[in-house]
């Protein structure tokens, strides 16, 4: 592979795959309509699913009946892709080094994904394996801190992030305008992430790259502070199923020609 991929990634999601399927929300009703009116996909496209985890999004684009390639770089992830998609060609692979021929697909989406390698290279070799005017899809789930208490846990979380590349800071946008596409075009989407407190605050924040990444002491201590958060906040205090707010950023640019 031509890149390395960043160390946050690498140490944490290969330790991190089980807890990532549990604690990671899905996507809302209406990314559908996005994925088919927006993007355009159906049974007769084809699109990568690039950085796709274990696979977390990837039931999104196979409902759509394109024909799916799934890249992914973390082999830990990739096998848990394989085994809840085994329809899926699911390729190790990174951004900047995708392994495809030039002009070969209509579509390539980013899934909670794209802050990883955002760059001019990344979005070079995009460009190459689509076809002209073919699309590039980014989205991302964010926890919505419209609500109170959502802040005091991203405080929690963010304390942590080092020089970890995460969509709320903006980093990603740099790597636009780019020669090869047009401008980004944005839509939201609002929703829910519903379960037990363990799997919906707990679990999705020890998905976090960098959080997996802690060691045992480390990660016992942000347990610790989100169970005070819980404590102290009458929406959460006491309950076995609480629903965390989410709003869902997509992004589509179509390749020039």
């Amino acid at each position: 592979m031509k890149d390395q991929v960043h160390h946050s990634a690498a140490s944490g999601y290969k330790t991190a795959a089980d807890t990532y399927v549990k604690g990671r929300p899905d996507y809302p009703p209406a990314v559908s309509e996005w994925l088919t009116g927006t993007l355009g996909l159906d049974g007769h496209k084809t699109v990568i699913d690039l950085g796709a985890g274990t696979g977390k999004f990837t039931g999104w684009l196979v409902a759509t009946g394109a024909q799916v390639i799934a890249v992914e770089p973390v082999v830990q992830m990739l096998e848990k892709l394989s085994l809840a998609w085994p329809q899926v060609l699911a390729v190790s692979g990174t951004a900047t080094d995708l392994p495809l021929p030039d002009a070969s697909v209509d579509a390539v989406v980013c899934a909670q994904a794209f802050h990883w390698f955002a760059s001019t290279e990344a979005l070079d070799e995009i460009a190459r394996v689509l076809k002209p005017g073919g699309k590039l899809g980014l989205i991302w789930n964010l926890r919505d801190t419209r609500i109170d208490w959502v802040p005091r846990l991203d405080a929690i979380v963010n304390a942590l992030e080092g020089d970890t590349p995460r969509f709320y800071t903006g980093q990603w946008r740099k790597a636009f305008p780019h020669p090869a596409f047009g401008p980004l075009q944005a839509q939201h989407f609002q929703h829910g992430h519903t379960g037990s407190p363990e799997d919906v605050i707990f679990n999705r924040v020890r998905s976090t790259s960098f959080i997996a990444a802690l060691s045992d002491q480390q990660r016992a201590k942000i347990d610790e502070q989100i169970a005070e958060l819980i404590a102290g906040e009458p929406q959460l205090r006491g309950r076995e199923v609480v629903t965390v707010p989410y709003e869902t950023a997509a992004f589509v640019a179509v390749k020039n020609g």
